[in-house]
């Protein structure tokens, strides 16, 4: 139900989904390495009240910031949930602390007004994205595409949240293929609790007050973390009974992550969950496929196809991916115990 939420907010533009401090604290304790001496845009957020803003303008300091930017979407009032109604939008800038008490007092905080309503594909929006290094913040789903090819057409650094659908689309995929975007950390259960105005149809363990809980999001970066070059332990051994091919693709189905077999080397198509666990130095990624490829499109000789079948059953849609030394076995030590399960692994969708 909350998918289905979800997608009724983005059919109709209404993508008030506020991030969690605590969801921001979790995420962005991996990257302080790189903040160092850099100016952070926060450009989909309401300065006063967003979670992204506290966290840089009480951590300046400790992350040695060189200056925090926020911009607002029109509507200035103090109501977390405003209409948009107001004329003007506004820009605040932070340099950092002045009088020594390590808080970002009113004082110390630039506000300056914009000409427009403070989109982010504004010509006012995109020049203090220019000023940026890098770019954190929570964009509006329904805009995910055009959002993250301005952040690449301006060869952007960021951490933004975004739903696990968007690795599907055409615009996206190709950028996880050509490693110049991928996942980070993420949300504990790959779901997470928004401050949102809409209604919460989370069951009664999962429901939270005034929040709305939504599965499948995800944090989206281009900066370097040590999960990314981490390298997914291997056990299983391929037999053709276990990983059958598609019927109508070259390739065998892994229904788990865990499952990888250490010894296939050939193309393996596996869920969309891998990601969470890709190291682009142990797997390259071939394609992606569901009714047709996602690098390829439909194409007369797949129409009428379905490429994840198996015996004409209907599979989820698989990334497809080869390993990066196929002549050599990453743990010979398990080459006779293909049946031993993988310690300590934990796979939050089986498909």
């Amino acid at each position: 139900m909350a998918n289905e939420i979800l997608r009724a907010a983005n059919k109709n533009k209404k993508d008030e989904f506020y991030t969690q401090l605590v969801d921001i604290e979790n995420e962005l304790k991996h990257y302080k390495e790189h903040f160092k001496g850099k100016t952070v845009l926060c450009n989909c957020d309401d300065p006063r009240v967003s979670n992204f803003f506290h966290y840089f303008s009480y951590n300046f300091e400790q992350l040695g910031l060189k200056k925090l930017i926020t911009t607002c979407y029109k509507s200035q009032e103090r109501d977390l949930f405003s209409q948009n109604d107001s004329e003007r939008a506004i820009w605040l800038e932070y340099n950092g602390d002045h009088n020594g008490n390590h808080i970002p007092d009113p004082e110390e905080i630039g506000i300056n007004y914009l000409k427009g309503d403070g989109d982010f594909r504004s010509p006012e929006c995109v020049e203090l994205l220019k000023q940026a290094d890098i770019i954190v913040t929570n964009p509006p789903f329904s805009l995910f595409r055009e959002y993250v090819a301005q952040l690449i057409k301006y060869k952007k650094k960021f951490i933004i949240v975004g739903h696990q659908n968007a690795i599907s689309y055409r615009e996206i995929f190709p950028l996880i293929k050509e490693n110049k975007i991928w996942l980070g950390y993420g949300f504990k259960g790959g779901a997470g609790h928004f401050i949102s105005k809409y209604e919460d149809t989370a069951t009664a363990g999962d429901h939270r007050e005034g929040m709305i809980r939504v599965s499948g999001v995800n944090w989206f970066t281009n900066l370097e973390i040590k999960k990314r070059h981490e390298n997914l332990i291997l056990y299983k051994c391929y037999n053709p009974d276990n990983y059958p091919t598609y019927d109508n693709y070259d390739a065998i189905n892994v229904d788990k992550t865990s499952d990888i077999p250490m010894d296939y080397n050939g193309v393996m198509g596996v869920p969309i969950t891998f990601l969470d666990k890709y190291n682009p130095e142990q797997f390259e990624i071939i394609d992606a496929i569901g009714r047709y490829s996602m690098i390829q499109g439909p194409t007369p000789e797949t129409q009428g196809k379905y490429l994840t079948d198996i015996n004409g059953q209907h599979k989820y849609a698989r990334i497809l991916i080869r390993r990066r030394q196929p002549n050599q076995k990453e743990y010979p030590l398990f080459d006779q115990q293909p049946n031993m399960a993988a310690e300590g692994t934990e796979e939050y969708g089986k498909e």
